[in-house]
């Protein structure tokens, strides 16, 4: 077991990867206490039983640069291979402002080869590797050095295994011809703006069934401020104050320091200083913001009111197509994605990309008349009219 501390060593064991024809990688990291994900390590191995597996340790490598690393990323002949890879690669997105190219989730992967929705790692061990994973490291606290044996055994085994977990669904995408499908998923975790938070925009998260465009303007304002804050000072957004102190000030719009002593949710160390004068400066922004600038939060059409037997032949059809495709149904379309294409929403995933070849085409003809449903059996057929 080799744990890589140096420059100089990340660049040899990623330079001997640029000949390989896919690396696994993983991390561990902490985010509870800090804004942006603490990294604390990364598990990284070669192909083969014997391929070379190391941890490289950039909390005791404090002066390692990662830039081996990323230019491992950028490299087009060697495939990056993850498991549910969004957080590991906001955690280099934001360190590097790199992706890994090309890049193979296999948890994506997994969900398109038919086995289940966001599969966890542990289940495609035990059903593809045919191992079991020792889970007694999981919740420890990844920073805190030195690191046990049992710990690096379990941060290893997360990319150890990963690699026949890899090559056997690689060869079932490209049995399938399902490499596009699998391309479109991950055009997602490739895109900056997946882990690009705005602050203008922070406010759309926070959860309400006000839609009083002043109300809204105060909230804006706040959860400006409370991003901004967060980001600058690297701490989680709830220890500034949490969604419901949020709407709480919202709601009783606070001018002065007296009044917001008065706030029943406000953490005591925000009724103070920077942040208290933050939540003033934030409150008084919204109320002056002028008429022609307030949010709106677009109210529901009437919309067409939704076809109830035919909601229910939709579920039929997706069914069906879900067991011959041995593809997980809710990747192709959700109970409300049915709801909608009943009520003529064509503005939908389940109608685009690899989701219209797999489901959408026959959906728009069932809608349109154009085929009908027949059981024989257990199976059900599609009949074209």
């Amino acid at each position: 077991m080799r744990t890589i501390t140096t420059t100089e060593d990340l660049a040899a064991f990623c330079a001997a990867a640029k000949d390989q024809p896919y690396v696994t990688i993983d991390t561990e990291f902490l985010r509870e206490r800090t804004y942006w994900s603490k990294l604390c390590l990364i598990q990284m191995a070669l192909p083969g039983k014997t391929g070379e597996a190391v941890l490289v340790d950039p909390i005791l490598g404090a002066e390692m640069s990662l830039e081996p690393l990323y230019d491992l990323f950028r490299h087009p002949d060697t495939v990056k291979v993850f498991h549910a890879a969004r957080q590991d690669l906001e955690i280099f997105f934001v360190d590097g402002r790199v992706f890994p190219q090309p890049l193979f989730d296999t948890q994506v992967a997994a969900m398109v080869c038919g086995h289940g929705e966001q599969v966890g790692y542990e289940t495609l061990v035990k059903k593809i590797a045919r191992a079991s994973l020792d889970k007694t490291s999981r919740f420890t606290d990844w920073s805190r050095r030195p690191l046990t044996e049992a710990q690096m055994d379990y941060a290893l085994a997360d990319v150890t295994h990963l690699r026949v977990i890899y090559e056997t669904l690689s060869a079932q995408i490209d049995k399938t011809g399902r490499a596009h499908w699998v391309a479109e998923e991950l055009a997602v975790l490739t895109d900056p703006a997946t882990y690009t938070v705005n602050p203008e925009e922070a406010w759309l998260r926070v959860k309400t069934r006000t839609t009083s465009g002043r109300f809204l303007a105060v909230v804006r304002e706040l959860a400006r401020f409370r991003e901004d804050y967060a980001q600058a000072r690297n701490i989680p957004r709830s220890r500034v104050y949490k969604d419901d102190a949020l709407l709480e000030l919202a709601s009783t719009r606070p001018l002065t320091l007296d009044d917001l002593g008065k706030s029943r949710l406000l953490l005591r160390e925000a009724r103070r200083g920077e942040i208290a004068d933050g939540i003033l400066a934030a409150v008084k922004a919204g109320l002056e913001t002028p008429a022609d600038r307030l949010p709106r939060v677009e109210e529901e059409r009437d919309a067409p009111p939704v076809n109830p037997a035919l909601a229910d032949l939709l579920r039929v059809l997706l069914k069906a197509k879900a067991e011959e495709l041995g593809v997980a149904s809710r990747l192709i379309a959700s109970a409300s994605d049915l709801d909608a294409i009943a009520a003529g929403n064509r503005e939908l995933p389940a109608l685009a990309g690899w989701r219209r070849e797999a489901f959408g085409e026959d959906a728009l003809r069932l809608c349109r008349g154009e085929i009908a449903l027949s059981a024989r059996g257990s199976a059900v057929r599609v009949i074209r009219l």
